[in-house]
């Protein structure tokens, strides 16, 4: 593991002052990000499970997870929402390749996006249906394991524009086969805190991911930053909704 890549992990995936730990990083280790994206959910899906715990000692679990979607949106600066959206204006609204990246790269949301972001949070705000102790249980293995799921789209598909055009400017370079390891083991240990009868629930975003990697691949014939992004938080839903349909199935 390179301590360097996983610094430029929490840089890139968080808000919080990393950069201060070494303010002359070059740009090499942010081209390894990715591999460590899931152990970045250890930091962002942990302190969203604490915020909810602690909060929900004082308010009802509705209002409690709430608080915990908006302190993982201040942690990471809505950088993954923010890809929802776009993926969401330019899958809806682009009918072409060139078109639907054109759409991607806009800066400004239309309407699929805000109706693509309303949906989502409205569905991720079922999920208090399940008990607290568990869900807490749930939003820091689902942030991991989604992470490990959708970090595999640089092994799977080629970057679909050019270097210079990327937003963030770097294009990531794919996983060896350590790397892959170390991201699927990091984004696979937190499932441990689950009941076993939720385990399942792991199968959820491995479905969600290849049905978006086949989509990419037929609209893009490849994935952007937004993707990755976007990726994420759909197979993060589809967890929570899988962890939401065993508990009642099962509980």
């Amino acid at each position: 593991m390179h301590t360097s890549h996983l610094l430029a992990a929490l840089i890139f995936f968080t808000r919080l002052p990393f950069w201060k730990i070494n303010k002359n990083l070059p740009a090499t280790p942010f081209k390894h990000i990715v591999p460590y994206w899931p152990m970045t959910g250890w930091l962002t899906g942990g302190i969203m499970a604490g915020v909810l715990w602690l909060t929900a000692q004082v308010l009802p679990l509705s209002t409690a997870w709430i608080l915990a979607i908006a302190a993982r949106l201040l942690l990471t600066g809505c950088l993954h929402e923010d890809g929802l959206a776009d993926f969401f204006d330019g899958f809806g609204g682009g009918r072409t390749r060139e078109r639907t990246l054109a759409i991607m790269k806009d800066s400004s949301i239309g309407s699929y996006g805000v109706i693509g972001l309303v949906l989502y949070f409205l569905l991720l705000t079922q999920v208090t249906a399940i008990p607290l102790p568990v869900l807490c249980a749930v939003a820091f293995s689902a942030d991991s394991w989604s992470k490990a799921c959708a970090s595999q789209l640089i092994n799977q598909l080629p970057y679909a524009r050019k270097e210079e055009e990327s937003k963030a400017h770097v294009v990531y370079d794919h996983m060896t086969t350590t790397e892959t390891c170390l991201a699927l083991v990091a984004g696979a240990l937190p499932l441990l805190l689950l009941p076993i009868k939720l385990w399942v629930a792991a199968f959820f975003p491995v479905l969600t991911f290849i049905w978006l990697c086949r989509l990419m691949k037929w609209r893009l014939q490849g994935y952007t930053g937004d993707c990755c992004g976007a990726t994420f938080l759909l197979c993060e839903l589809s967890f929570y909704l899988g962890a939401l349909i065993l508990y009642y199935a099962f509980f």
